[in-house]
């Protein structure tokens, strides 16, 4: 049989997943591996065969992602030739974690696409809503990367589609500990903003993993280092507590 696994290349949560995900599917059939998104911060251990330019999420930087930036950095035209040159029709099974080009692609050509995200598992009925909705948010969910075949990942099994979030082996097998620090990942928000609300808590060690730089620091009570996957579950495996939105699948890391 052979597989595309298609992964959404914003951000390095989805990029996470897909190395525990890729070696079970290679188990099944030959597999090829697509990414799409120009904001991922990880080098996954095995070939990547398409990389495409996609419809990319551009984050802020004082919290969310900057929708308009996120829409300048796309054109119809590019989308749609990425769209074309993707050889979809050569694939016996299409899986799909929240990626737009082979999604559309599937779909304009009748083809199935079996959806697998925490998307999935966040728009299904069951699940917990906001009090608030948010419709322009809830369209592009539903929309951007549409399936025939859905199942989503949550803390809870609120529906017969939805299961239990993927934890690499990478961290199931470390040793926690409890060394005093705080590890933080808040990749919507730069360095600036960060240490001026985490610097009035002076008796707080923070560690804080910054998509904004290349270079590590520290100002007083705070250290900031680029992206590192290794040194990011390490630091978090030997922290007190995480200070985190939704990013590198890390509430669903702390919560096992």
């Amino acid at each position: 049989m052979k597989i595309l696994y298609a992964v959404q290349g914003t951000g390095n949560g989805h990029l996470s997943r897909a190395m525990d995900i890729v070696p079970c599917l290679k188990a099944l059939g030959e597999v090829d591996v697509l990414v799409s998104g120009i904001q991922a911060d990880l080098s996954l251990p095995f070939e990547v065969k398409y990389r495409f330019h996609g419809l990319s999420f551009i984050f802020g930087k004082s919290g969310g992602v900057d929708l308009w930036k996120t829409f300048m950095s796309s054109t119809i035209r590019k989308f749609t030739n990425e769209i074309k040159s993707l050889p979809i029709e050569g694939y016996d099974l299409v899986i799909n974690d929240f990626e737009p080009i082979s999604a559309w692609a599937c779909h304009s050509k009748d083809l199935e696409c079996i959806g697998l995200s925490h998307q999935i598992g966040a728009l299904d009925p069951a699940s917990p809503k906001p009090e608030e909705s948010d419709m322009l948010g809830k369209f592009i969910m539903k929309n951007y990367a549409p399936a025939t075949h859905s199942y989503g990942f949550h803390f809870k099994r609120y529906a017969k589609n939805i299961f239990p979030p993927v934890i690499r082996n990478a961290v199931r097998d470390l040793t926690v500990t409890d060394q005093g620090h705080y590890t933080v990942y808040l990749p919507a928000y730069d360095d600036a903003h960060l240490l001026k609300h985490l610097m009035k808590f002076p008796d707080v060690k923070w560690d804080v993993f910054s998509k904004h730089n290349s270079r590590p620091f520290e100002m007083k009570n705070v250290t900031i280092k680029p992206i590192n996957n290794q040194a990011f579950i390490e630091s978090m495996a030997s922290s007190a507590g995480v200070l985190c939105g939704a990013g590198f699948e890390t509430p669903q890391k702390r919560y096992i």
